[in-house]
C-alpha cells in the first residue's frame, strides 16, 4: 500500500509492521526515506507527487489546515488521535487494518498508584511544561507519576519557573525532545527541584515502542 506518514510514531510504527512508507517527515528520522517536510510544514506538492493511497496525520502532531490542503487536493487523510495510553490499542488497531497488517494490541499492567509530582518540561524560552490530556502525562500517571500542571486547561501549557518552583514538584523529568535538554539547563531545572533526564521518544512516540517504552522508563523511575 503507498502510504505517506507524517507522523513519527506512525512511521515507526508502519515499518515496524512491514508497511515501509513511501515518503515520510525529516523528523520521522528516517534517512532512507523520502522527506516531505516537516510535521508542521509538510510539502503539499511534493505529497501529491506520490500518488498515496492514504496520508497519515495525528490531531495533535499535524496542523488541521495542512490536513485540510491535503483533501481539498483528493488525498485520503487517516486521522490519528492519541491523549492517553487507552488511545493506542484502537487506534493502531483501526490503522492496521487500513492498511493490512496486524496489531498485536498492548496489555497494560495496573497503575502504580501516585508516588510523586512531577514537572515536566517540554521547551524552554518561553519554558512549556507537560499538561493533559495528553500520551505523555497518562503514562507517566500510570507509572505512578502526577505532572503539576494537570489542572491547566491547555495540554502543554506556558509556565513561569516561579510559578513551578512555587507548584512544590517532587521531581523535575527532562525529555531529549521536542526540546534537547541536557546538563546545559540543569541549574535551571535543579531550581525546581532534583532533575533526572528521559528519552523524549519513550516519553511521546506511542505505537510499536509502548509496551518497551512502558519497562524502560518503569525501570528508570524505579530508581528515584
Amino acid at each position: 500500500m503507498n502510504v505517506i506518514s507524517l507522523v513519527p510514531s506512525a512511521t515507526e510504527t508502519l515499518i515496524s509492521w512491514g508497511c515501509i512508507p513511501s515518503a515520510c517527515t525529516r523528523f520521522c528520522e528516517q534517512p532512507d526515506i523520502p522527506h516531505v517536510g516537516g510535521t508542521k510544514d509538510p510539502d503539499i506538492d511534493s505529497i501529491v507527487e506520490f500518488h498515496p493511497d492514504v496520508v497519515v496525520v495525528d490531531e495533535e502532531e499535524n496542523r488541521r489546515e495542512d490536513h485540510d490542503a491535503l483533501v481539498e487536493r483528493g488525498m485520503t487523510v487517516h486521522v490519528l488521535r492519541i491523549r492517553s495510553l487507552e488511545d493506542v490499542n484502537p487506534a493502531m488497531e483501526e490503522l492496521s487494518r487500513l492498511v493490512g497488517a496486524q496489531w498485536e494490541p498492548t496489555s497494560l499492567s495496573d497503575p502504580q498508584p501516585a508516588r510523586f509530582t512531577a514537572f515536566v518540561p517540554i521547551w524552554r524560552r518561553p519554558w512549556m511544561a507537560l499538561g493533559v490530556p495528553t500520551y505523555g502525562a497518562s503514562l507517566l500517571a500510570h507509572l505512578g507519576v502526577i505532572s503539576v500542571f494537570g489542572d491547566e486547561s491547555k495540554p502543554y501549557p506556558t509556565v513561569d519557573l516561579d510559578d513551578v518552583i512555587a507548584r512544590r514538584p517532587d521531581l523535575v523529568l527532562a525529555p531529549s525532545e521536542p526540546y534537547p535538554f541536557s546538563r546545559r539547563q540543569l541549574p535551571e531545572l535543579t531550581s525546581v527541584g532534583p532533575t533526572t533526564f528521559l528519552d523524549g521518544k519513550d516519553l511521546f512516540w506511542w505505537g510499536s515502542r509502548t509496551p518497551a517504552a512502558i519497562e524502560r522508563m518503569s525501570a528508570v523511575l524505579a530508581h528515584l
